[in-house]
């Protein structure tokens, strides 16, 4: 089983995460930030990774702490699950559209954290979400999961289609890239023999 489970706790989070890579995309997340968690619950159910994820912040402050770290716990538990990363197709990639809006995703399980962020999103709240926060989530989870990650926003109007579009075309890629190739079940994906 590729499964992980992550604890993370400092004087402003705690966070703990639990994936199986092998899932179904069935999930249980709680993090005090109710658009958040809506966008949490996509990226499992796309991914088919099963996530459950129970975080608290430091909310009087605001939710950028909450949102950094459980990227950050969420990119430690890929890494964990992934193991060498032995049989994986490694790349993974997306065109997602809902309804106005399109976003592209293209990833690589490369160990080398890159984000590549081309997104304009048109309000700053969604709700009483700030929407700076998804770059934030994005980049804590690139780097702490070693993933080489470009979204890039094709077309969108509305705010909430542009966001959940992104999470859920990195999601498809993620469940492309994490899956088993069975030309290749053995593998390392890379000429140098380690990812």
């Amino acid at each position: 089983m590729r499964t992980a489970s992550v604890s993370r706790a400092t004087a402003e989070t705690k966070i703990d995460v639990e994936i199986n890579l092998d899932g179904t995309g069935s999930y249980d997340n709680q993090t005090g930030v109710g658009f958040f968690d809506h966008m949490l619950d996509q990226l499992s159910r796309h991914s088919l990774i099963d996530m459950t994820i129970r975080a608290e912040g430091d909310y009087h402050i605001d939710d950028h702490h909450t949102v950094e770290d459980t990227g950050i716990a969420l990119g430690q538990a890929l890494v964990q699950a992934l193991g060498e990363k032995r049989g994986i197709r490694r790349y993974g990639e997306c065109h997602l559209p809902m309804d106005d809006a399109q976003v592209r995703c293209a990833l690589d399980l490369s160990a080398r954290p890159y984000l590549v962020w081309n997104m304009d999103i048109p309000t700053q709240k969604i709700g009483q979400f700030d929407t700076e926060l998804v770059r934030e989530f994005f980049t804590a989870f690139a780097t702490h999961g070693g993933i080489t990650l470009h979204v890039d926003q094709i077309h969108g109007l509305n705010s909430h289609h542009i966001v959940e579009a992104a999470f859920k075309a990195v999601a498809r890629a993620l469940r492309i890239a994490v899956e088993t190739d069975p030309r290749k079940a053995g593998d390392i994906p890379s000429t140098k023999g380690t990812l």
